[in-house]
């Protein structure tokens, strides 16, 4: 890794963790900031991560694991309200790097793609529509909601990003670090046991 990218990373994770930016938007803005060109190699996403762990254990070490404990909780709410459409988490709350910035990606499982949304009109959710890249980089339709946290006291994002029913098959395989990119709601409270012990 060169100078620049440890820069980078570094830069972009104190913004991922003070603002909730997402990893590519923080990592181009660092890019920005620090006066560098953008055509030299950015840093890894997994490089990323590392410096986001730095940070979190340097600045938010008091705070973050509660945050991170609310978030997750949050998260398993929302599973409940969307089971039939096997849910499983991913992103920063899956990963335990997530602060009270930080959004709640849920990935949906689904025979019919509009299911979810009429499961969200008949709780009377709103949500907003949009087109996002999925893990595999094709375009998914995901539903955005703003919620309430009440631990947090504060509105926390939750996108739904939804998949084919087969496709949760390759949504388990493990990522560059060889960990589960992603997980159910039992494994959800699998982690919320751990940090409590």
């Amino acid at each position: 890794m060169t100078d620049d990218q440890s820069e980078i990373a570094a830069q972009a994770a104190r913004w991922v963790v003070e603002e909730g930016l997402e990893y590519g938007p923080a990592k181009r803005r660092a890019v920005k900031a620090l006066g560098l060109s953008g055509r030299g190699s950015l840093p890894s996403n997994e490089v990323l991560e590392d410096a986001v762990m730095d940070y979190i254990e340097v600045f938010c070490a008091d705070t973050q694991p509660h945050e991170l404990q609310a978030l997750r909780r949050l998260a398993l709410d929302w599973m409940a309200r969307l089971s039939e459409f096997r849910p499983h988490l991913g992103g920063a709350v899956w990963h335990g790097t997530a602060t009270r910035k930080s959004d709640i990606y849920l990935q949906l499982f689904c025979d019919d793609s509009k299911s979810a949304e009429i499961a969200l009109i008949d709780q009377r959710v709103s949500y907003v529509a949009r087109t996002v890249s999925g893990f595999k980089g094709e375009p998914v339709e995901a539903l955005s909601v703003h919620t309430f946290c009440a631990e947090l006291n504060e509105d926390i994002g939750v996108h739904l990003m939804i998949y084919d029913f087969d496709d949760v098959r390759g949504a388990l395989k493990p990522d560059a670090k060889g960990r589960a990119p992603r997980g159910d709601a039992k494994a959800v409270q699998c982690l919320l046991l751990q940090l409590t012990v």
